[in-house]
């Protein structure tokens, strides 16, 4: 059985300062900054809802949303939601979680919904026997009420992209030319993070589109989960990321 061979790094902060210099991607990055107090002050005033995400995770977890409220604000994670009345006590709680590890802020994307659910995107992106990056599939990752991220292993569920847009009210050709862009978008990050280190076989870009339809990158993911496409009964898409996988070692 061929090694896997695929470049994997776990910084959020790392893969965002990346996506930043490319000029022709920064309008699809929500800003984000590392955790400190001056920070999330600015980004409390700037935003409505902010994302206290760690530098390193996985899977959604560990992720605080603070949205702001007539009292004050309020969080949710998986551990439940907190109402905090000060920016100062809002601050010293996220201060005790990043105790233990670093975090991010990022700005909050309204994320469009279907059939009154919230979705991002999973945009595949991998690199052929010759080099070349193509984006292999595009699925929807349709989040589970109460729950602050949409992965699956967060009780989300997966769609196909025409039925979960369709369902956000998205006609045919507008739906086209969604795909389009986000095709061209994920090869464009593959060619960014090429110019960083040339071992990069896969991504998995999270895309968020608001409410009109603006992509937003959420987050580059190099070692992306695509098993529970498996479960679907039509296996085109898992069958197509499985055989450009399986050219650089990788075989579920």
């Amino acid at each position: 059985m061929a090694k896997y061979k695929s470049y994997s790094i776990g910084s959020k902060w790392t893969k965002t300062k990346w996506l930043l210099e490319r000029q022709d991607l920064q309008e699809y990055i929500p800003e984000t900054k590392l955790f400190d107090k001056t920070n999330l002050e600015e980004m409390l005033i700037m935003y409505p809802v902010v994302y206290f995400k760690p530098v390193r995770g996985w899977g959604g977890s560990n992720i605080v949303r603070i949205l702001k409220t007539e009292e004050g604000y309020r969080t949710r994670s998986n551990a439940g939601q907190d109402d905090w009345p000060t920016p100062d006590s809002l601050y010293e709680e996220l201060d005790r979680l990043a105790k233990t590890r670093p975090y991010l802020l990022q700005k909050g994307i309204d994320l469009a919904r279907t059939k009154g659910m919230p979705f991002d995107l999973r945009v595949m992106v991998q690199k052929s026997s010759r080099g070349t990056w193509k984006s292999t599939a595009i699925f929807a990752k349709i989040g589970k009420p109460g729950k602050v991220a949409t992965n699956y292993n967060q009780g989300g569920k997966l769609g196909f992209l025409k039925s979960t847009l369709s369902g956000a009210g998205y006609g045919p050709s507008r739906i086209g030319r969604t795909r389009s862009e986000l095709e061209r978008m994920g090869v464009e990050v593959g060619k960014c993070f090429d110019g960083h280190n040339k071992g990069f076989r896969e991504l998995g870009l999270d895309i968020g589109l608001d409410p009109d339809g603006k992509p937003w990158i959420l987050e580059v993911n190099t070692r992306p989960q695509f098993y529970p496409l498996k479960h679907f009964k039509d296996q085109t898409v898992y069958r197509r990321i499985l055989s450009y996988a399986k050219q650089y070692g990788r075989t579920r």
